[in-house]
């Protein structure tokens, strides 16, 4: 088993944000990924942007943003940073009857964006749920995971799905 060590604890196990001042500041990148299950109906209310609410997708990428921008606000321990470029992908997966979101951080900071392509993808998945909900209150929400990071001391790291 690999012992991992909690950076946000301190030894005495006391909580704590860490200090990241003597950090080097370099470019970092993080891409997470999620999806939002939902009906044929609702897809296709989706597909032909005929919903009640007006354009989901467009309202969702938005949000998703924003939620980026706003992650130290809403995670504790978070640290501020300023987000150089967050893109939000949503596209509709009609074989799972599902939309897919892809949220990619960047930053040159002395700490990872790893927080903020999570959170991005989380408000935008919420954000889906809630404009089309008034139709389909059965959709779910999975899969919400960090594919890539890359930038700072620990380097590039890709998720291999056969770990997990």
């Amino acid at each position: 088993m690999i012992e991992t060590k909690l950076t946000h604890l301190t030894q005495d196990g006391e909580v704590h944000m860490v200090d990241v001042g003597g950090k080097k500041e370099t470019e970092r990148i993080a891409i997470a990924e999620g999806r939002i299950n939902m009906s044929t109906e609702t897809l296709e209310l989706l597909k032909s942007a005929r919903t009640k609410k007006g354009d989901v997708l467009a309202v969702a990428r938005i949000a998703g943003i924003m939620a980026a921008k706003k992650t130290a606000e809403l995670i504790p321990l978070c640290h501020p940073l300023m987000l150089t470029n967050v893109d939000i992908l949503l596209d509709l997966d009609e074989s799972r009857l599902s939309v897919i979101c892809r949220a990619t951080a960047r930053t040159t900071e002395r700490t990872g964006v790893e927080m903020e392509a999570l959170v991005a993808v989380q408000v935008a998945l919420l954000t889906v749920y809630d404009m089309c909900k008034s139709s389909d209150r059965g959709m779910e929400i999975s899969g919400v995971r960090l594919i890539h990071k890359a930038g700072g001391k620990s380097g590039e790291w890709n998720r291999d799905d056969s770990d997990h």
